[in-house]
C-alpha cells in the first residue's frame, strides 16, 4: 500500500505547478531537469545545492522548489531509479566488475584504472565510471 501512495505522490507533484500561475514547470520536472544537469556535468551535491539556492532567490515568493538535494533526492527515491557504478577502462576495454574488481590495469590494453595522484590526495580516482541500472528492482 505504501508503494501506491508514493506514486500518487509523484504524480501530484507531477501536476503541482512549481508557483502559482506557472504554466511551463511542475514541481517534478524541475527536480528532474535539475538532477539531469548535476549527473551530466558531474557536479557535486554542494554544487547542487547552490545552483538550487541561486534558482530559488530568483523565483517569486511561494515557490514550491525543493531546498536542497537531500530534499529532492526523497522526493525522486520512490522511483526506484538507483544504480550502481562500476569502474571501467578509459579505452572501453573492459569493466572492473566480478572477478575483475580488484585489478588496477586493463587486461587488453594495460592502461591504468586510476588517474594518478597529485598533490596531498588521499583516495584513488577512476579514469571512467559505468553507471548501470538493474532492470530486475523495477520489474
Amino acid at each position: 500500500m505504501k508503494m501506491w501512495s508514493c506514486f500518487f505522490d509523484l504524480l501530484k507533484d507531477s501536476d503541482e505547478p512549481l508557483w502559482d500561475d506557472c504554466m511551463n514547470h511542475s514541481k517534478l520536472s524541475v527536480v528532474a531537469h535539475v538532477f539531469t544537469i548535476k549527473s551530466d556535468y558531474e557536479a557535486s551535491e554542494a554544487g547542487y545545492d547552490r545552483i538550487i539556492e541561486w534558482t530559488r532567490s530568483i523565483l517569486p515568493e511561494g515557490n514550491r522548489l525543493k531546498e536542497n538535494f537531500y530534499a529532492a533526492k526523497s522526493m525522486m527515491k520512490p522511483l526506484g531509479l538507483g544504480y550502481q557504478k562500476i569502474d571501467m577502462c578509459p579505452n572501453f576495454c573492459m569493466v572492473y566488475y566480478l572477478k575483475n574488481t580488484e585489478l588496477t590495469e586493463c587486461i587488453t590494453c594495460g592502461y591504468s584504472r586510476y588517474k594518478t595522484r597529485t598533490g596531498m590526495r588521499k583516495t584513488l580516482v577512476t579514469y571512467k565510471k559505468l553507471r548501470f541500472f538493474p532492470i530486475t528492482p523495477k520489474l
